[in-house]
């Protein structure tokens, strides 16, 4: 029985485990288990690694080790910037800009402080993605405490101007967010040179574990804690570290920095060669995003009068795992809404599937894809209901 091809493209929910990220995690498992708050020898090695994690996750987004505070996840960091940067300026204001394609951590966020008595406008975005800098600069108010825009959408791509915004919060006195999990080991991402406030990153988007993120807190920004009950992260985030994970993330942001420039340019190889074959092959699609701003690695297609979740089943069945939309909302019957925020039609919002790529992608997988593809989408349009012709 011939073995079925495994190929995965989809690299924006999640990433593998780098075998050398595995071997720096695993003593800290067994033989180096010590509990970082410990005085004695062991527990002393646990929070020396920590400290060595720190610098290296530092290292590559351009901080200080001291504005890096270790959390649960990135939706935990995106979390405590949100309603910590809320809860810390309130006494300014309670007016709050954040766009409307946000990760889920931030909307929800948001909503939550709407219910807590804060004003909250989601900003607008262009067909292509992208937050106006005018459009936001109109959005301020008096009152306005805090902008929070991600780095680079994770369902689209598309990278915004951060720094620019940035320039505008610090020029208002406004504390600005950005969440950077997506950008975070394909593009560069420079804090200090952005000159954001709060920056939220996640290590299995770079090949370390899941269960683990960071929040950058720029040196001066006191956010309040975020869990209580003991001082470990300076007092900021209590619980006893997940010294494993934390260990792991700092060996996968070491290998993420050593090689961004080959591995952001492999990708857009790829990206570009993908694209190239699915536009020149495949009829009545549409791409979603900036094709100019947008991360090396992502590409988020439409595919007109079809279902995104049986091209999804059946391109599963061949082997092939995408995605419909973020990995956070797959399970949702809702449409996309970053794809409705950039202007597709509803009825096309179902028929998106977001293929992204990854260290272990080849130009072989993306052929091999590619041919599924035409085959799954012209079986499926034959038997659809929706058509060119129907009108719809």
């Amino acid at each position: 029985m011939e073995t079925k091809r495994q190929v995965y493209l989809d690299y924006a929910a999640t990433t593998p485990v780098k075998k050398e990220v595995l071997d720096a995690m695993l003593p800290y498992f067994s033989e180096n288990f010590g509990n970082p708050s410990s005085l004695y020898t062991v527990g002393q090695d646990a929070k020396n690694a920590i400290a060595v994690a720190r610098d290296q996750v530092a290292a590559l987004i351009g901080a200080l080790p001291q504005e890096i505070f270790f959390t649960g996840s990135g939706t935990e960091a995106d979390n405590w910037a949100m309603i910590g940067g809320a809860l810390w300026r309130q006494d300014k204001g309670r007016h709050i800009i954040a766009s409307a394609i946000e990760h889920h951590a931030l909307l929800h966020s948001g909503e939550y402080l709407e219910k807590q008595g804060f004003d909250v406008t989601w900003l607008p975005v262009t067909a292509e993605g992208l937050v106006e800098v005018e459009t936001l600069k109109a959005a301020i108010r008096e009152d306005t405490i805090l902008i929070s825009v991600m780095m680079a959408n994770n369902e689209i791509g598309t990278i915004q101007p951060i720094a620019e915004i940035a320039a505008l919060a610090k020029e208002r006195g406004i504390l600005m967010h950005t969440d950077a999990v997506q950008a975070l080991g394909n593009i560069e991402v420079d804090a200090h040179a952005l000159g954001v406030d709060l920056l939220s990153v996640s290590a299995h988007k770079i090949y370390g574990p899941k269960g683990v993120g960071a929040l950058y807190i720029r040196k001066g920004v006191r956010l309040p804690a975020y869990m209580h009950g003991g001082a470990q992260e300076a007092n900021r985030r209590a619980g006893t570290e997940n010294l494993p994970g934390i260990v792991g993330f700092g060996k996968a942001a070491e290998l993420a920095k050593a090689g961004l420039a080959e591995h952001a340019a492999r990708l857009l190889e790829l990206r570009d060669y993908f694209l190239e074959r699915v536009v020149a092959e495949i009829p009545d699609i549409r791409i979603n995003g900036s094709l100019e701003h947008r991360l090396p690695g992502n590409v988020n297609i439409t595919f007109k009068y079809i279902e995104g979740e049986a091209i999804l089943l059946l391109l599963d069945m061949a082997g092939i795992e995408v995605s419909t939309g973020s990995a956070c909302s797959s399970a949702s019957l809702s449409p996309s809404h970053v794809l409705e925020a950039i202007g597709v039609p509803v009825e096309e919002i179902h028929g998106s599937i977001r293929f992204t790529f990854g260290d272990f992608t080849t130009k072989e997988d993306l052929d091999y894809t590619i041919d599924e593809l035409k085959k799954t989408a012209a079986k499926l349009r034959a038997i659809s209901s929706v058509s060119k012709d129907s009108g719809f």
